[in-house]
This record gives structure tokens, C-alpha cells and sequence, in this order.
């Protein structure tokens, strides 16, 4: 039987832990790490995990460590680990953007390491904390085929999960789900407020935009058609839909889209190095 514990008690850690205890994994076998008491116990108390202060606690009692902290963290968490407990046998999947696989295990790393320690690195999005996230993982080499499976088990608790044939495809999926929530965000603000230009009030702007976004993305994930053909099936040529989407078409609307995910992808790119 698995034991997870997790580094950390933000809210990708609080989504994981809804997830995998809704899947049916025992509370007992996970235990959370922060030092804030608040954190711990409120997770403890809605859910039935462990908790603890102590990283090397946690470390020692689980498998399969989820770090959770925030990246310029994770370099001193991970070196606080490898120092105290023996690491091997252990499955480390980190959540921290910006930190590679290399980076997590030189700080694993001791002097008396013979081999680097397996790492799986996942960069999911924020719709993990409903449980319809969409992550990307990449394993190091180490990674035993039974560690990937348990891996994909834990991201696919809050939602879909593919892997990654190269790290630095990491970025992609940033470009392509992990920011992209703010994406959609941004484009149903800007429908919101043209709704209220239009005179409707603010309560019936949030639910016109909220539910057509809602009932679109039910569409696409209930029809096997394309989205292009989705598209096309609601566009009437010489309509009204026509007559936005072409409006869309003139003022660049793929380009921005395609500038926006390329900007995403070098800052990503920048805050690696």
C-alpha cells in the first residue's frame, strides 16, 4: 500500500488530497507537512489525514513525496530531506514551476548517493482544485514503470494528466493548460463587460457569460465532432455568428492567441534559468 506525504499545504496540495481521498485512498496513508498548525489541521479535520511540522517526518513515512512548497523553497526542503532519512525507494513528484528535474535531484543528492533519486515533474492548472485539471508529467530516468503508474494516479485524482517525452515540453503545457485558465478568464471578462455596455446588470452578465462558457466546453467534451466543426455548426453563413467570428478573423485573433502562448512559453523559459 501506497503512503504519500506532502510537502506543503497550499491549495494544489488541498486539491490532490480531495482527489485521491474521493478515489478511495485511505486518509491514513497520507500525511501533509507545513508549518502553519491552521493549515494542517484544517486539512486533517475535513479529510482524516495525518499532519505533521516535520518534513523529515512525513518523508520517513510515506513512499511517494509530493513537494508542494513554492520553488525558491524547494531547494532547502529537499536537501533537509536527503540529509536526515534514506531516500531510496522513494518517489518524489514535484509540483514547483520553473524547477527542473535536474535541479530537484542535485539537491536529493548526498555524498553518499550512488544514483540520482526518481523524479516526476508535473505542471498542472488551477481547475485541479474542482477536479477537472489538466496536468503534464515528466519522469526522469530513474522512474520505475510502477512509480509512472503511481504517478498518474495522483494527478489523474484531480482531473487528466500526459506524458511528456521531454522536459522541456513542460513549457508547452504551460502555454497550453497551465496558464491558459486565464486565457478563458480574460475572454469571458471581456464578454461580461460588453454584456453590461448592453444594459444587462451584473448578476445576469456573470450568468450569460458563465453558463454559455460552461455549456460550450460540455459540447466539446461530449461530442467526438472537431472543434472547428463545432464551430462551423453554429455558424450560419451571412449570420449574426458569422458576422463576430469574421470580425474576430479580421482584428488578428489567432495571432494574439499564438503571440500570447509564445510569451507564456518564454518567460517560463527564463524563470528556469
Amino acid at each position: 500500500m501506497n503512503k504519500i506525504a506532502f510537502i506543503g499545504a497550499g491549495n494544489m496540495a488541498r486539491a490532490i488530497i480531495i482527489g485521491l481521498v474521493n478515489s478511495g485512498i485511505t486518509p491514513e496513508n497520507i500525511i501533509v507537512a507545513n508549518p502553519s498548525e491552521a493549515k494542517r489541521l484544517d486539512l486533517s479535520n475535513e479529510f482524516g489525514v495525518l499532519h505533521t511540522s516535520d518534513n523529515i517526518k512525513a518523508s520517513e513515512f510515506a513512499n511517494i513525496i509530493v513537494l508542494c512548497v513554492k520553488p525558491h523553497f524547494i531547494g532547502d526542503v529537499c536537501q533537509q530531506i536527503s540529509q536526515a532519512i534514506t531516500i531510496e525507494g522513494k518517489l518524489f513528484i514535484s509540483v514547483a514551476a520553473g524547477t527542473t528535474v535536474a535541479q530537484i535531484q542535485s539537491a536529493l543528492a548526498t555524498e553518499q548517493s550512488t544514483s540520482s533519486a526518481p523524479v516526476v515533474r508535473v505542471m498542472p492548472n488551477t481547475p485541479s482544485q474542482l477536479g477537472l485539471g489538466m496536468s503534464g508529467l515528466f519522469a526522469s530516468s530513474e522512474v520505475t514503470a510502477e512509480q509512472k503508474v503511481n504517478a498518474e494516479k495522483i494527478t489523474n485524482a484531480v482531473g487528466k494528466s500526459i506524458w511528456l517525452d521531454t522536459e522541456d515540453k513542460i513549457n508547452n503545457i504551460i502555454a497550453v493548460a497551465g496558464s491558459a485558465p486565464a486565457y478563458f478568464f480574460l475572454f469571458m471578462e471581456a464578454m461580461e463587460q460588453q454584456a453590461k455596455a448592453y444594459g444587462f446588470t451584473d448578476q445576469e452578465s456573470r450568468m450569460l457569460v458563465q453558463q454559455t462558457a460552461l455549456g460550450s466546453a460540455q459540447m466539446v467534451a461530449h461530442n467526438s465532432a472537431s472543434i472547428t466543426e463545432l464551430r462551423g455548426n453554429v455558424t450560419s453563413k451571412g449570420g449574426t455568428t458569422h458576422a463576430a467570428i469574421e470580425q474576430f478573423k479580421h482584428d488578428g485573433l489567432a495571432a494574439m492567441v499564438k503571440n500570447a502562448m509564445d510569451a507564456a512559453i518564454a518567460r517560463a523559459e527564463e524563470m528556469a534559468k
